[in-house]
């Protein structure tokens, strides 16, 4: 599949498998920290995928509404481009594009542009719900929920509460490393250093959110 009709990019795939992790290991973490890791397995796998389903829903929900922002932005500038003055127009459109863009645009690339987007046809008046968009929040939870799995698998199969934890926990770092990894290869960067550096983020997230009550 071209990258152009992924429903999620890379970065987004790899990031929200990255807060599945993160939450699911702060989750068993605090259980053992108010358990003094002694929790009972079931209190713990249960407890996890409850977490989990819940903040999978939550960042679910959170997409739609930053694509319908995003979106409904986009048409206000298109709108005000179709009707701006030249110079305003031209602002307009520097602003919107990314910076590496319009720093090597011409004022006839800009004027050019406007041009292409006056003949467009008229815009819609309000941002319909597109299929593509509820796919793409179904995948981020998806993303979210599943990603609880491997690390809950050592409480089914490790009968004593403390190894089960160990295990999971090292899974999880496991995990980590392997996404940082991907996100490294996808930046073009050492694939290893932003994987090890990815596991020390997460695992200073955690403690920062188990010290905080979270």
């Amino acid at each position: 599949m071209a990258a152009s009709e992924r429903i999620l990019d890379p970065i987004e795939r790899t990031t929200e498998v990255m807060f599945g992790i993160i939450m699911v290991l702060t989750f068993t973490s605090s259980i053992s920290v108010v358990e003094g890791g002694e929790a009972e397995n079931r209190t713990i796998l249960l407890g996890a995928i409850g977490c989990n389903l819940a903040w999978g829903l939550i960042d679910a929900v959170f997409y739609l509404l930053a694509n319908f922002t995003q979106r409904a932005r986009g048409l206000e500038i298109l709108r005000a481009v179709r009707g701006a003055r030249t110079d305003e127009a031209q602002r307009l459109l520097l602003d919107a594009l990314p910076s590496p863009v319009a720093e090597v645009l011409t004022p006839d690339d800009i004027d050019a542009l406007r041009e292409r987007l006056r003949h467009q046809p008229e815009p819609p008046a309000r941002v319909a719900v597109e299929g593509r968009v509820l796919k793409g929040a179904f995948g981020v939870f998806l993303l979210v929920f599943l990603s609880t799995f491997p690390v809950v698998i050592p409480f089914l199969v490790v009968p004593q509460p403390a190894l089960a934890l160990r295990t999971s926990n090292a899974v999880a770092l496991v995990m980590l490393f392997v996404t940082g990894w991907s996100l490294g290869k996808y930046a073009r960067r050492p694939a290893w250093l932003v994987g090890l550096g990815t596991v020390g983020l997460g695992v200073i997230l955690v403690a920062i959110t188990i010290a905080l009550g979270g």
